[in-house]
């Protein structure tokens, strides 16, 4: 039996080129880049070399790259240490509602340190209302987190206009852009994001690895404390093989070629759907197609549990999701959906999300079809 991987938002395999890079650093590269000598220059040279890459990726400089383990780690970092550091010029806090749990959980354990949250609403679409958020902006707001693009959806929020708005406002502005980063192209400055979180493994790079964009403009304390590697920033031992195969993951990433896999993600979307209509098969799609990444497909099957759904396909070699990783294998129903139709709807219960990467191929959406078809035919 063949196996297929439609879950990329959870996950992605990493690269041939990326598994080279972390082998060749493990096997040669293995002194401290904190240390003096020849052993730890060097380890400090490809440390640097990788923060060069990355920093290029995103046109800023290479001092604004801090290294860490991922995407949960930077939203905490940017969350907890803004609230906490600029407390004393206001405590309001804005996010959405449907932001990833690395952001909700932080905000809501800034709500037991007597921080105020607003989480901002979406549309049965899953699209956030600029007007919404120039609603709850107020003097005491000293930060704004929101997502770049959802994880269970695929939408791309609007993370320019916001941040045109932010830059007449002392509030910071922080973007998780783990979902967005392999796809879209970025440019923090320009956009006016103060903080970015990204995660490698999103982008066929190791796991445990990330990092967080934060613009020379702001002063944040650090999150960890301990010696002083990332010149003070973030303490730890960094990860040096895990921050090399990323950047060998960032260098795979151009312009051209995220431009050209969001066509192809597309093109899988449009087969998907039109195999599934052809068959006759009833589906709505959750989430909005016209502001999108098209690397993510959500649809709803009525009638249908999306656990037992998942579970067939499950069966037949194929993986699929019933949305974020981070909540997968428990009972709680996805709080993006409901967020998008409310507490208790039936589509809740009845959608999964089909996410793609750039291992897959035509031939592999054609047989998903297929065998989705069959299971939903079958009496």
């Amino acid at each position: 039996m063949s196996r297929m991987y439609f879950d990329h938002a959870a996950t992605t395999p990493m690269a041939p080129e990326v598994i080279d890079a972390v082998t060749q650093v493990m096997k040669e590269v293995f002194g401290n880049p904190s240390s003096i000598h020849q052993f730890g220059r060097q380890a400090h040279e490809y440390l640097e070399n990788a923060r060069q890459t990355i920093a290029s990726s995103l046109q800023v400089k290479p001092h604004e790259i801090i290294f860490n383990s991922g995407g949960t780690e930077g939203d905490n970092t940017a969350i907890i240490e803004t609230a906490l550091a600029r407390q004393n010029f206001g405590k309001h806090l804005i996010t959405t509602a449907i932001e990833h749990p690395a952001v909700l959980n932080t905000m809501k354990y800034l709500e037991t340190l007597g921080f105020e949250v607003t989480y901002l609403p979406v549309d049965q679409k899953g699209n956030l209302a600029v007007a919404d958020f120039q609603k709850a902006l107020r003097e005491d707001t000293i930060l704004v987190s929101i997502m770049y693009v959802n994880n269970e959806t695929g939408n791309i929020l609007p993370i320019p206009e916001i941040g045109a708005i932010l830059k007449h406002h002392p509030a910071y502005f922080h973007a998780d852009a783990v979902q967005a980063y392999g796809l879209l192209e970025i440019n923090p400055h320009e956009i006016g994001i103060d903080l970015l979180s990204v995660s490698a493994h999103k982008f066929n790079g190791p796991k445990g690895v990330g990092f967080l964009f934060k613009t020379d403009a702001i002063q944040l304390p650090p999150f960890l404390h301990g010696g002083e590697q990332e010149e003070k920033r973030r303490a730890g031992t960094e990860n040096l093989a895990g921050i090399v195969g990323m950047s060998q993951a960032v260098s795979l990433l151009k312009a051209t070629d995220k431009n050209s896999k969001r066509a192809e993600f597309q093109q899988f979307q449009t087969v998907l759907l039109k195999q599934l209509e052809a068959a006759g098969i009833p589906f709505e799609i959750n989430g909005d197609v016209e502001q999108a990444t098209h690397h993510v497909l959500n649809l709803r099957f009525p009638g249908v549990r999306n656990d037992l759904l998942l579970m067939k396909l499950d069966l037949q070699g194929i993986a699929i999701s019933t949305g974020s990783a981070c909540t997968a294998g428990t009972v709680d129903p996805s709080h993006v959906l409901e967020a998008m139709y409310g507490k208790g709807n039936p589509t809740i219960k009845e959608s999964v999300r089909i996410s793609f990467g750039s291992d897959n191929t035509l031939a592999e959406v054609e047989e998903l079809a297929a065998k989705l078809i069959a299971i939903l035919t079958k009496k």
